[in-house]
């Protein structure tokens, strides 16, 4: 083969993004090869479509096998580029006057014939330089694997962070308007109290946002950190072997701390501050004996948001969904049409339950809550060793202190409210915005493995 053949064809074995040999080649949907990583790297930092660096056409996907064929010819290239680097200096060994040409496994160094057999080498493992290079150029790409999917990890985590900043300062929003409606109920003199708790409120909510805040920084650090790597380590497999091997002990033990620090999300609480004299007002109106001493067994499926409760009568043998489980559900005997109602309920027995008013209708042995206008409901539920408290109207998650006690339950049927109450901090948990009741309301709770 003529020197312009073999320089050719040497050509076609180069990346056009990195202008080196390729490492673990890809080829993509228009017919265009480059390096797994560069691929990676640009079409991250494009944040557009997938598009050809070369032709701009689109690509249907993402996820490409390595050209095996491609990365065999490329590994010859560079093995033929090594009799090039070999007549350098910094090869050929000092004491001996002869070429580096095996790579000690113990030590990670470089060695010619003679130094391995040394007292100090021979009962290490040495290979070729040619061969120790392409199996850990090998080494170096898995590890290149982990860091990207660690890459893309942080880049979902910092997604919900994102999401999660928004729902809180609309859920703070929200929670004001709440704090606003309870205080309007009391008396004047607690005017003061009001602004003080919506200050506090305030400041908080603050702080917290701030920490979801550099919660998000420190994973969008943590991300670049992890592509600074990565950019390092294929910078690393382009180089020569020797280069490659000289090097090696100190980034294989930089990428191991930099997977190790791996920053986790926080989850927003609010602190649950009590509203004085609260209790001494709803008792005023308090009723006994609300929920029927007789429990039924039924299975319950609950939607991923909460927003839906679906319960049927347990019948053996009869087939249920995998998130269907066994459950105790009570509903209230009396049924309301008019006025305001307040009692309690202890949830201490269980991490999982359902507490609130449901249409009197609801009744029959297959029995659906999912319209917002049927069901009031307060839902603690225990998912994946979280506790996670929630609303159904309209599905929404509390970001306040999860009540371990007794709970307190105010129907105000007249204004057309609903709303929980910490009973051991006289603390509000949740208020239902006013609507309109043109139905008999019924209190119900449920108890049960979630």
């Amino acid at each position: 083969m003529d020197l312009d053949t073999l320089q050719a064809l040497q050509n076609e074995l180069i990346c056009s993004i990195c202008m080196n040999y390729y490492i673990d080649p890809v080829t993509i949907d228009c017919g265009h090869s480059f390096c797994s990583p560069c691929l990676h790297l640009c079409w991250e930092e494009a944040q557009t479509l997938m598009s050809c660096p070369e032709c701009r056409g689109i690509s249907e996907k993402s996820d490409f096998k390595t050209n095996i064929a491609l990365k065999k010819l490329a590994s010859l290239a560079r093995r033929a580029r090594v009799y090039h680097a070999n007549s350098s200096n910094e090869q050929i060994c000092v004491i001996h006057k002869k070429a580096k040409e095996f790579f000690c496994e113990a030590d990670k160094s470089l060695l010619c014939g003679l130094c391995s057999e040394t007292p100090e080498h021979v009962a290490h493992g040495h290979s070729p330089v040619q061969w120790a290079a392409e199996e850990y150029r090998e080494k170096l790409l898995k590890r290149m694997g982990s860091l990207w999917n660690m890459t893309q990890e942080m880049q979902n985590d910092l997604n919900q962070e994102a999401n999660k900043i928004q729902s809180f300062e609309d859920y703070v929003l929200l929670r004001k308007v709440m704090i606003k409606m309870q205080y309007q109920k009391m008396h004047l003199f607690l005017r003061e109290e009001e602004q003080l708790h919506l200050e506090t409120l305030e400041k908080e909510a603050e702080e917290i946002l701030q920490q979801l805040q550099e919660s998000a920084f420190r994973i969008t650090q943590q991300k670049a950190s992890l592509k600074e790597m990565y950019k390092e380590l294929t910078e690393m497999c382009h180089k020569p072997d020797l280069e490659l091997l000289q090097d090696l002990g100190n980034v294989l033990q930089r990428t191991e701390l930099v997977q190790v620090q791996k920053p986790q999300p926080m989850i927003p609480e609010l602190t649950s501050h009590g509203i004085t004299g609260i209790l001494d007002i709803l008792n005023n109106f308090r009723v006994d004996n609300v929920l029927s001493q007789e429990a039924t067994g039924r299975y319950m499926c609950v939607s991923e948001d909460a927003g839906s409760v679906m319960f049927g009568v347990t019948h053996p043998g009869v087939y249920r969904e995998p998130e269907s489980l066994a459950s105790l559900a009570a509903w209230g005997p009396q049924v309301f049409t008019s006025g305001k109602h307040y009692w309690e309920v202890d949830v201490t027995c269980s991490p999982n339950w359902i507490l609130g008013v449901c249409k009197d209708s609801l009744m029959s042995d297959i029995d659906i809550i999912s319209d917002p206008e049927a069901a009031f409901l307060l839902f603690s539920l225990k998912i994946h060793n979280r506790y996670s408290l929630s609303t159904n109207s309209p599905p929404l998650i509390q970001y306040v202190e999860r009540p371990l006690g007794q709970i307190g339950v105010f129907l105000d049927y007249d204004n057309g409210t609903v709303s929980f109450y910490d009973v051991c901090k006289s603390s509000l948990i949740y208020s239902f915005l006013p609507s309109s009741f043109s139905f008999p309301l019924k209190p119900f709770l449920c108890f049960g493995s979630l």
